[in-house]
């Protein structure tokens, strides 16, 4: 079985599913995969979790090393860190992506420490490049891009002497493509060979909490910046939000200052989401806040500041105060309407 230098990645499982960012991540792998001409394969671990993974195939999965084991039940740092890095060693990939979870935030860096090997975290596009050290030319290698020094600049990261290269991606950053149902995945058993002595700790129970709104399928969003943060602005939002259909979203400050619950943060710290339209009221679009909703098809956004950089990616500006634009547009929409 020809397995080295393919490109992996970790599953993770969300209850009684496949996590959304492994299948996004599953769909990015194969992107790079096809680039360097390997294959894409998963590594997941659990208890009677088997069926759930045929469904990797159909997203360009090749194969998964698949841990069964009835310690694995529930996520434990130590032991899961350990299975991920006897999975590497023993197949050798060249790249290995990580959902930015608290899961894949937890183990890859343990999982790197172990291989002494390059991680970076919270990677907003990933490429496969070439890069020069001195005279040292090094080809079809990892491209690991994301903001850095607070967001005011784009670095590219690369670590060409490390094998495997890692990166871990936030859930929502990788576009998902759609399913083909013919794909097929060969499920690989895996023993697991990992001590009781690493299972530190015991979970005597695990109680799942839906959350109060998913951003990610959100077709329109309307989300309130520090401009739109006062109680009169806030319902403002909500009443555009309620008109239109959609739901409320908000920047990293209006999150901070708990005007709204984090969960409908929008940006890198938060959500990534791609709506149909997305409105930004009284938000600034620092960087941070782009990269979680620059792929929106249309993008409105309403200002007081003409320079606000959010403009330079909206397809419509409107510079104006909110507690004048938005009743307007709420009255045009339903007179049209």
């Amino acid at each position: 079985m020809a397995v080295d230098k393919n490109v992996m990645v970790f599953i993770e499982f969300d209850g009684d599913r496949i996590a959304d960012v492994s299948l996004e991540l599953v769909c990015e792998a194969k992107r790079l995969a096809d680039q360097l001409h390997v294959e894409v394969e998963g590594v997941a671990m659990g208890f009677e979790k088997q069926h759930l993974l045929p469904l990797l195939g159909q997203y360009g999965c090749s194969r998964v090393y698949y841990t069964n084991d009835k310690r694995l039940a529930c996520f434990s740092s130590v032991p899961y860190a350990e299975v991920v890095a006897q999975t590497l060693t023993r197949y050798h990939p060249q790249i290995v992506l990580f959902g930015a979870t608290t899961m894949g935030r937890d183990i890859a860096p343990r999982v790197a420490s172990k291989l002494k090997c390059g991680l970076t975290a919270d990677c907003t596009q990933l490429k496969i490049g070439s890069h020069k050290i001195k005279d040292k030319e090094f080809d079809n290698i990892l491209l690991q891009i994301r903001p850095a020094f607070g967001g005011n600049i784009i670095a590219t990261i690369v670590s060409p002497e490390s094998m495997p290269s890692m990166a871990t991606v936030r859930d929502g950053v990788m576009k998902m493509v759609d399913p083909d149902t013919l794909g097929d995945v060969a499920i690989v058993e895996e023993k697991c060979d990992v001590p009781d002595l690493c299972f530190l700790t015991e979970v005597l129970e695990a109680v799942r909490e839906e959350k109060a709104v998913d951003l990610k399928q959100a077709r329109i969003i309307v989300s309130a910046g520090m401009g739109a943060s006062d109680p009169e602005g806030i319902a403002l939002v909500k009443a555009l939000a309620d008109v239109l259909g959609g739901v409320v979203g908000s920047s990293r400050p209006v999150a901070d200052a708990g005007v709204l619950d984090r969960c409908r943060q929008v940006g890198q710290t938060g959500v990534t989401v791609r709506p149909n339209l997305y409105i930004a009221c009284g938000i600034s679009g620092q960087i941070q806040h782009r990269a979680g909703m620059e792929a929106a098809k249309r993008i409105i956004a309403i200002n007081q500041d003409p320079e606000a950089p959010i403009f330079s990616i909206a397809h419509y500006g409107i510079v104006g105060d909110i507690h004048e634009v938005i009743p307007r547009m709420i009255k045009a929409y339903k007179a049209k309407s």
